[in-house]
């Protein structure tokens, strides 16, 4: 098969990153892998959706390391492509990465990826549900009882009222990743809570969420493939972040440390309350933060850490991610590329 990944740049893909492990599992399994940069991507006047891409010489590749360093090296394989022709194009970019900075990048996949897919192209998320999620505020449309009691707002008296109300809570940005701008605020932090409203609202709104005592043996990341959680034998695509000192954060990015994660009946009961919507919403690989019994936040742009997941469990998800992408292009080629995409993402 041919196969795609937008990522917001080539040139900063690392060797640890998902996208570039499902790029060497995708290429040793003998396919045509191209990886391009949100800023790659072009409609021309023929009406067709191309773009530069980049892809890499050899055919098979030991470690994830050795494949990126061939994407990003001189031996590095460089063409403009035509998305249309693709079986498959994996939007793999982070839009809150860019929406500061690059505000232009942060929707421009989806809406090229959407294009593409009028010609059979399977477009993994669904580009029309991962413009439903294009902020946190899409977690509040799962069910209340797998999340903490949340409000979302700018305004200073009723953030206050709330953590008057709701004792401890936390504080963090609408739009963002990576941990940057979460604040823990305690009673003893209200005279405080002014500056930590300023900090977080200066690029929007904000979210002001119960605190779970849970939260500081750190959470746990559930890959969900098809809509459900993605396993291989009786071992699941999972780990665990754990809090690294005082760091409320448990995000890798953050400081935080990984370790094993034990998968128990209450963290597949949060994966089946919500596997309804992400279906309905055409989201083939997602990421679930859980704490305890509630569901944090769900990933659905680029979750990351499947070689976390790898490390601990002795298995290779990447390679049964790429077997279950071959599937649906064998699916679209029964069907004569000719099936709703929604559909397709979580056969």
């Amino acid at each position: 098969m041919r196969i795609g990944f937008i990522v917001n740049d080539v040139k900063t893909e690392e060797g640890k990153f998902t996208t570039s492990r499902l790029g060497q599992a995708a290429v040793n399994r003998g396919h045509e892998v191209w990886v391009l940069g949100v800023g790659d991507l072009a409609y021309d006047p023929d009406d067709m959706v191309r773009a530069r891409a980049t892809s890499v010489p050899k055919e098979r590749y030991g470690s994830s390391d050795s494949y990126t360093m061939d994407l990003q090296g001189k031996r590095a394989v460089q063409r403009r492509i035509t998305l249309d022709e693709l079986d498959v194009l994996m939007l793999r970019n982070v839009p809150s990465d860019d929406y500061l900075k690059r505000p232009w990048a942060s929707t421009a996949a989806t809406e090229f990826a959407r294009v593409a897919m009028r010609h059979g192209v399977i477009v993994l998320n669904d580009p029309n549900g991962l413009a439903k999620a294009s902020s946190k505020m899409y977690f509040q449309l799962f069910p209340e009882e797998v999340r903490p009691r949340t409000l979302i707002t700018r305004s200073r008296d009723e953030i206050k009222a709330f953590a008057q109300e709701t004792g401890t809570i936390v504080i963090k940005p609408l739009q963002g990743s990576g941990g940057a701008g979460v604040f823990l605020v305690r009673p003893s932090d209200i005279p405080n809570l002014n500056q930590m409203i300023d900090a977080v609202s200066r690029d929007g709104f904000v979210i002001a969420q119960e605190y779970l005592p849970a939260a500081e043996q750190g959470d746990l990341r559930l890959f969900v493939m098809n809509g459900r959680p993605l396993r291989v034998g009786r071992k699941y695509a999972a780990f665990r972040r754990v809090r690294s000192g005082g760091d409320l954060r448990s995000n890798i990015h953050a400081g935080g440390t990984k370790a094993a994660a034990e998968v128990d009946s209450k963290i597949l009961h949060i994966a089946e309350v919500v596997r309804p919507k992400l279906v309905q919403d055409g989201m083939f690989l997602v990421g679930l933060d859980i704490v305890g019994d509630k569901l944090m936040e769900i990933n659905v742009f680029s979750p990351g850490g499947l070689g976390s997941a790898q490390l601990f469990e002795k298995v290779n998800f990447a390679a049964t991610v790429i077997e279950s992408i071959e599937r649906k292009v064998q699916y679209m080629q029964y069907y004569g590329r000719n099936f709703d995409n929604v559909d397709m993402c979580t056969l």
